[in-house]
């Protein structure tokens, strides 16, 4: 079963490889949409359930993400695997959210991007889409295809926190 790897693996830190029309044909792409799925699953940090992957997260250098929220909330995030994907649209407009990710799993920070985008990729039949997203979901296709050019988001944080910094909470006496 895939796993994640550790922060300092290579392939979190180096550019992923595009994936070829053969890796469609040979189903290197259907085990690694499945690999993803599995490693998705198993994370569960404080109660915080994961919303995407990307393949260098699961040590393998390749440009595909999913997003597919393991949540249970009403509004739930569609369903998304992206290979190569590149954007097509980035908004002017920028905003600062919070993020975390499962490859630094104690580190959150805020980060500055694009409100709205669009990406243009493949799915995982090898047929081309392309999708407009606000708020969350721009946020998430960014921080994916960050995975994807070998960026961790602290790289790209205004500031950041250990999960140790929080304050706990405090007994009344």
């Amino acid at each position: 079963m895939a796993k994640l790897v550790p922060e300092n693996h290579p392939a979190l830190h180096t550019i992923a490889e595009e994936i070829t029309a053969e890796e469609f044909s040979d189903g290197t792409v259907a085990k690694i949409v499945k690999d993803l799925r599995s490693a998705i699953k198993t994370y569960d940090v404080d109660g915080y359930a994961a919303v995407a992957i990307a393949a260098p997260q699961i040590g393998v250098s390749k440009r595909i993400f999913i997003i597919e929220d393991q949540s249970d909330r009403d509004d739930s995030l569609p369903t998304i695997v992206a290979v190569n994907p590149s954007f097509i649209k980035l908004s002017k407009k920028m905003q600062e959210m919070g993020e975390g990710c499962l490859s630094i799993p104690d580190t959150y920070g805020i980060v500055r991007r694009h409100k709205n985008v669009t990406i243009k990729a493949l799915d995982e039949n090898n047929e081309q889409f392309s999708r407009g997203a606000g708020g969350l979901l721009s946020q998430i296709m960014q921080h994916e295809t960050d995975h994807l050019d070998g960026i961790l988001f602290p790289e790209r944080a205004e500031r950041t926190w250990q999960k140790s910094d929080e304050p706990e909470d405090e007994e009344p006496e």
